[in-house]
């Protein structure tokens, strides 16, 4: 895409604003939404404030006591920076958007007359008219014309895309530009709540709530952090039973080292960076909620065409009726469909050029009329030297050629034929299109003057590895519906050679509804999407609904994700997206508790080596001295919190693996290695700090 940021966590474009953000957000204002990070500031103002009395007093230890104090303040400015890094990737995209908006005019229609006004006092209701070469002032919905349009600011593609009214694809975006042809817009959103700026303040963070994931766990780490400061305040008067005491400095750092500070630095920055993959994947998503729920479906409605198959049906094989053979039904075939420009009637002309060397012919020379498709017949053809051929749909076909008066060739598309040897023929064509209706193709029937040549066998072909797409996510545990408007025969065909679970055919609006309605009250959490406004209630139920930007503006509003690329099988990727940021934070909660559990073990021997010296059995890692054991922890433990900040950032690897799988796998990986890590950094560093004479 072109418009997209640097990926990169620690780009020189993102170093600068996060350094700097991480100091703002010192602010106790900003500090109070993550609980266990402001505690940490508090303490570490308590511990600064003790330090400064020590000084004037010529106190000892300062040395110990001032580099305590100066890692915890490193801490909550990790924690900070962890989140400003996350930040600065939305505020560069939002910077990308921004300038995208463009101070313009607008020729606003007032009866009959045009009246220019500033974009900016533009009104819901108001109709604009934009012609070629003309920026579209603001949202809105085309109620008239038709016209190529520039969307590369706002997706990043420069393919131009196509905007007319009465359709699915009325809708239009504030800042793009009409390439050809004239349109009259209908706004749809005042001046400060269009797209655009919905797209800046969600990708900036303003925007952004916790998810009920994200509160339950934040609760979860102020639990801890409670219990962990009633029992550091029991501290002192149990040393002072035992006999001795034990410095301020000490118990804070104590303190600290049971506190989760990984998970509680990272946590706010895990959430961003989930929203911000899907901004980069040119996905919008409305809240976290939507993004965190795209991680727990259980149910995934897919439309066929455009998402399962590839949207245009294909000729792929010839089966004519006994007496003709495949080439002549080949070539009546392809002559009905030279001017046909539709894929189908293309695929028809290049399968008759493959297979039977037929090379397409001049339709002037052979005098040949061409007669279009409509609604009414559901066939075309083309009459030529006296001939006439025609294809279509079976029903329309067959009715063609029923007993009849003869009829005038090339006005109509009623012959007359021998009743006896038709019915036979008409019965054969009714079996050849069954078979191919079961095999989950499209029969079109070809007859010349009157005679049933045989089926053309269109197939909606299924798009390359979707199968073993739908098997990954059948193995993560989700169930895969398709919904089409194919007759279940058809859907069923389908449905088996792409791998989906079940299906919906002949769907209506209230058929998708009643489905989602069906799994919800099941207790499934239901992901769909969809462009047209009978999409819209089906899509304002689902838990995610990703509206394509190409669709309608009751469509894009009833969403609460949008697709800027307008790509249907994209849902599946919001779905493993979903997945790695549920992953990441399960995988980084239990490397935190992990890794806690281990720097017990260098902190609570030197704490009490004093009191009980049997506890330097519980030195495993044979630490220098007490105060290097307790300055090695706080050192160890706020490096973590920047080595882990890329990972956060960009997630864990996804798998699509059970929760069964997925808990073996983060506790072989991330239990254990955040018990080996501490062990392995806490000796490292605890020979740095010995080497250098730090205490």
């Amino acid at each position: 895409m072109a418009r997209q940021p640097s990926t990169r966590p620690f780009s020189a474009a993102l170093l600068g604003p996060a350094l700097l953000g991480a100091v703002t957000k010192l602010d106790p204002r900003s500090m109070i939404r993550n609980p266990v990070m402001f505690v940490v500031e508090v303490v570490a103002v308590l511990t600064t404030v003790l330090f400064a009395r020590d000084v004037l007093a010529g106190g000892t230890d300062l040395a110990f006591s001032g580099q305590i104090v100066l890692w915890l303040w490193f801490t909550v400015l990790f924690a900070n920076f962890a989140e400003a890094v996350a930040e600065g990737r939305g505020k560069a995209q939002a910077d990308s958007l921004r300038r995208t908006r463009t101070e313009t005019t607008a020729r606003r229609l007032a009866g009959a007359a045009e009246e220019v006004v500033p974009g900016h006092d533009l009104k819901v209701g108001d109709v604009v008219r934009v012609a070629a070469g003309e920026i579209i002032p603001s949202d809105g919905e085309v109620i008239r014309g038709v016209a190529s349009v520039n969307e590369a600011a706002i997706t990043g593609e420069s393919a131009p895309v196509i905007r007319e009214s009465g359709g699915d694809r009325s809708a239009v975006t504030g800042g793009t530009q009409v390439l050809s042809d004239e349109i009259d817009v209908r706004i749809t959103a005042a001046a400060g709540s269009t797209f655009v700026d919905r797209m800046i303040a969600l990708v900036e963070g303003a925007a952004r709530r916790k998810t009920p994931n994200e509160i339950a766990l934040n609760i979860l780490l102020a639990g801890l952090t409670l219990i962990f400061v009633f029992a550091v305040a029991s501290i002192p008067s149990f040393a002072a039973y035992a006999g001795g005491a034990i410095p301020v400095i000490v118990l804070v750092a104590l303190f600290v080292t049971l506190i989760p500070t990984t998970i509680g630095a990272l946590l706010s920055a895990i959430g961003i960076a989930g929203m911000d993959r899907l901004v980069r994947f040119n996905v919008l998503a409305m809240s976290g909620r939507a993004v965190e729920a795209a991680g727990d479906v259980d149910t995934l409605l897919l439309d066929k065409t455009g998402t399962i198959t590839l949207g245009n049906r294909q000729a792929t094989e010839f089966r004519p009726v006994r007496g003709v053979s495949e080439r002549d039904l080949a070539d009546a075939a392809q002559l009905a469909s030279l001017a046909d420009e539709t894929p189908e009637g293309r695929s028809i002309v290049v399968l008759a050029k493959e297979a039977y060397g037929l090379r397409a012919r001049d339709m002037a020379s052979l005098n040949a009329t061409f007669v279009p498709f409509t609604a009414q017949t559901r066939m075309s053809g083309v009459d030529l030297d006296g001939s006439s051929i025609r294809k279509g749909a079976v029903d329309s076909i067959i009715a063609s050629v029923s007993p009849q008066p003869m009829a005038t060739r090339g006005s109509g598309a009623a012959f007359a034929y021998s009743p006896g040897m038709a019915g036979e023929t008409v019965r054969e064509i009714q079996a050849i299109a069954e078979d191919v209706a079961k095999a989950g193709g499209t029969p079109l029937a070809v007859v010349r003057d009157g005679q049933l040549l045989g089926i053309v066998y269109l197939k909606d072909i299924v798009k390359g590895g979707i199968r073993e797409r739908f098997a990954e996510l059948r193995r993560m545990g989700i169930r895969t519906v398709m919904i089409t408007g194919d007759n279940p025969m058809t859907a069923a065909a389908i449905a088996a050679e792409a791998g989906v679970d079940d299906f919906l055919a002949q769907a209506t609006p209230e058929d998708k509804l009643a489905l989602i309605r069906k799994e919800q009250a099941q207790g499934k959490l239901v992901a769909m999407c969809g462009d047209g406004t009978n999409d819209a209630p089906a899509l304002a139920q689902a838990d995610v609904g990703v509206a394509m930007n190409t669709g309608t503006v009751a469509a894009r509003e009833a969403g609460n994700m949008v697709d800027l690329d307008s790509d249907p099988t994209k849902l599946i990727e919001i779905v493993e997206i979903g997945k790695q940021l549920l992953m990441t934070r399960g995988a980084l909660t239990t490397f935190s508790i992990a890794n806690d559990v281990a720097k017990y073990f260098a902190i609570i021997p030197a704490m009490f080596l004093g009191l009980y010296p049997q506890l330097q059995a519980l030195n495993v890692m044979r630490l220098a001295s007490p105060q290097s054991a307790i300055l090695s922890a706080i050192v160890f433990n706020a490096l973590v919190i920047v080595a882990l900040i890329p990972l956060a950032l960009r997630g864990v690897s996804y798998r699509p693996v059970g929760a069964g799988a997925l808990l073996r796998r983060n506790l072989a990986i991330y239990g254990f290695g955040g018990l080996l890590v501490p062990f392995v950094g806490i000796k490292a560093i605890d020979l740095a700090v010995t080497a250098l004479h730090l205490v």
